[in-house]
């Protein structure tokens, strides 16, 4: 494990050199995405109506505090982040951007958007995304990561929460509803991630991070990911049976959770990585088409 006192092979940023791309690449654009679309989702399921402009503030706020993780998680992983060929290009390994300007930007929007959400729309769903943050940052990023190959599957409860939030801003409530689509992201993560440390357990290895390939094994990851893959077929079939979505929902997620399940039993049975590459791109499109199927199942009544 590396030392985060010992000087790293960083380069030394220079005043001004970072770039607004720099900036934006903190925020973990692309998982911001797939964070700000559940959230969407939460929102609009939740039953009742949303004034537009409140929707949109709540929207933005999850957005935000999705950037804020991702740049406070950047600023504290820099130095496995140099180690790892997946990573090395990011701001601060690169010496691009000096670590406290990271630090504070993630502080500063982090405050920022719990503020906004509890000031603009209500306080439950500011509770949440400030628990989000924290979580995310205090027990994933500076507890679990470096010290248990279960950090994946305890820390995904911080992704699992921006349909919770979007549900809490939407009512002010947290119901039996919420917390399924909070179920269905929490019991996605470890396969989708398992399958990402199979392909990737070289740099984990190098950077020291406990990913459950380095520490179990390939065999015992790959039975895992089968298992998790198994486990998240009733988990996300529960909407249909809790009244929360129908048939528009229910017959293409059965269709998506075969093919995910097909999908584990090929990487158990390949010595490649060429199925757990398609497992994990696989995954990151069954996430997006399940909650596209839930609005579409809403929108059709």
């Amino acid at each position: 494990m590396s030392d985060r006192t010992a000087e790293l092979d960083i380069g030394v940023p220079q005043a001004g050199t970072a770039a607004a791309a720099d900036y934006i690449r903190l925020l973990k654009p692309r998982v911001m995405s797939l964070v700000v679309f559940t959230g969407l989702v939460g929102l609009v399921l939740a039953p009742g109506t949303m004034h537009p402009v409140l929707a949109t503030i709540a929207i933005l706020c999850i957005a935000v505090a999705a950037g804020a993780s991702g740049a406070i998680n950047m600023w504290f992983d820099r130095d496995i982040d140099a180690l790892m060929e997946r990573t090395r290009d990011r701001p601060l390994p690169a010496g691009r951007m000096a670590p406290g300007e990271a630090l504070g930007f993630g502080v500063v929007l982090a405050v920022g958007s719990v503020a906004v959400m509890g000031l603009g729309v209500n306080w439950t769903a500011a509770a949440l995304l400030g628990l989000t943050v924290a979580f995310y940052v205090l027990v994933y990023t500076m507890w679990l990561k470096r010290r248990t190959p279960q950090n994946i599957v305890i820390g995904g409860a911080a992704g699992a929460f921006p349909p919770m939030i979007g549900w809490a801003a939407a009512t002010g409530e947290i119901t039996l509803a919420s917390v399924v689509l909070f179920a269905m992201i929490f019991m996605w993560t470890p396969p989708h991630f398992w399958a990402l440390s199979l392909y990737r357990a070289a740099d984990y290895a190098r950077a020291g991070v406990p990913m459950l390939p380095v520490v179990a094994g390939i065999a015992e990851t790959k039975r895992q990911i089968l298992i998790y893959s198994v486990l998240l077929v009733p988990t996300t079939l529960a909407p249909y049976f809790i009244g929360l979505s129908g048939l528009v929902y229910l017959v293409p997620a059965i269709l998506l959770n075969v093919l995910f399940v097909l999908g584990a039993l090929a990487v158990r049975r390949d010595a490649t990585h060429r199925a757990p590459k398609r497992l994990f791109a696989y995954s990151i499109l069954y996430l997006f088409l399940l909650f596209a199927l839930l609005l579409a199942d809403r929108a059709a009544g």
